[in-house]
């Protein structure tokens, strides 16, 4: 029979060692084509540890890119992605202490949304799967202001 003490010491290095892996979960997400531009490096060290009231930055595994909430319901964002065209859906999002970025905003049919700032290379795109709309609004993109506008804009929705 094992000593009540070495069963403890063992239990509590097991319960460290399942706390310390789920604190190390890494989400995936694909590196954009220009993830190596220098600008990206500036907004990735300008991203916000949360975005909204509870959804904490996690660990990715990719250059350029930044994902907050849980493995499989993440928001995602990848800076160096193409740049969009103009488009009807080009919207002006203020962060609240007077920057706005101009984002392309679109759904796809499984309630999947995409933002894309425009007028700004490289591109920064995030991406909000359903799982986080369903007690989520998309408004945390204003959060990212400060990050974004390490890039500067040379264009504007019209």
């Amino acid at each position: 029979m094992l000593p009540a003490r070495f069963v403890s010491a063992s239990a509590a290095a097991f319960l460290l060692i399942a706390a310390l892996g789920g604190c190390a979960r890494t989400i995936g997400v694909e590196v954009a084509p220009d993830a190596a531009d220098p600008k990206c490096a500036e907004v990735m060290l300008a991203v916000p540890d949360e975005l909204g009231p509870d959804l904490p930055k996690v660990p990715t595994d990719a250059q350029a890119t930044a994902a907050w909430g849980e493995p499989g319901g993440a928001v995602t964002m990848r800076c160096g992605v193409e740049q969009i065209g103009p488009a009807a859906d080009c919207q002006h999002v203020d962060s609240g202490d007077g920057t706005t970025v101009d984002w392309i905003v679109t759904t796809d049919d499984e309630g999947t949304w995409s933002f894309v700032t425009y007028g700004r290379e490289p591109a920064v795109e995030v991406i909000v799967p359903p799982s986080v709309t369903e007690d989520h609004s998309t408004s945390f993109i204003a959060d990212l202001a400060g990050a974004v506008t390490q890039v500067p804009a040379t264009k504007e929705c019209q």
